[in-house]
């Protein structure tokens, strides 16, 4: 059995460690996300993988337990934000990697705009910046429920809490310059309308 208190590896190492096309799709899931390492990929996979198992397994039966086991699964993950309510058993089949890393918190806290990069976005949960509902978080690869979406917002007692923070204020710089832009282009295309109207007359 072994000692309760050593915890075993939640994930698979991929059988083959010099695979070319996993190697380079990995290094741009590292890249996007912003991930540690590799084991937060893998973790990831096993855990797609141990749903599609799942799904086999209860497409094969047909007793009453199967049914419950099924529409326990549906409930979870159409919980966790993964699937839509009418979905079926083929439809956790067709989920993706990118599913499952959309639905971790490192990801849903940079998405909010409450950081300015998915690193940032890791950091400010790793440090206790992060909260769901009143419940601190530091756990970047938490899975995110549809339900607790609204309710990620920064500590109080965070120093980012304070929306003058030198971090938060470079979102707010380059908010007023994307608006100056879109200005001067509103006004460039009213000058060339008018332009065009006055040519016209003439």
């Amino acid at each position: 059995m072994g000692d309760p208190k050593f915890q075993r590896k939640k994930y698979e190492t991929p059988k083959h460690p010099w695979q070319r096309d996993r190697i380079e799709e990995e290094r741009i899931i590292l890249k996007e996300y912003g991930l540690k390492n590799k084991k937060e990929i893998w973790k990831m996979v096993s855990l797609l993988r141990s749903f599609s198992n799942q799904v086999k397994k209860l497409i094969a039966a047909k007793d009453n337990q199967a049914e419950k086991e099924k529409a326990l699964l549906l409930k979870r993950l159409h919980l966790l934000g993964l699937i839509k309510k009418t979905a079926q058993l083929d439809d956790i089949l067709s989920l993706t990697q990118k599913d499952i890393m959309e639905r971790r918190l490192q990801t849903i806290v940079h998405r909010k705009g409450l950081a300015k990069s998915m690193k940032q976005a890791r950091q400010f949960i790793v440090h206790g910046h992060i909260k769901i509902k009143d419940k601190k978080m530091t756990i970047p690869s938490y899975s995110v429920k549809k339900e607790e979406e609204d309710f990620i917002t920064f500590v109080p007692k965070s120093t980012l809490a304070n929306p003058d923070h030198p971090e938060r204020v470079i979102q707010k710089k380059e908010s007023k310059k994307s608006e100056k832009i879109t200005e001067k282009s509103e006004k460039v295309s009213k000058t060339q309308k008018t332009d065009k109207t006055e040519k016209s007359e003439k």
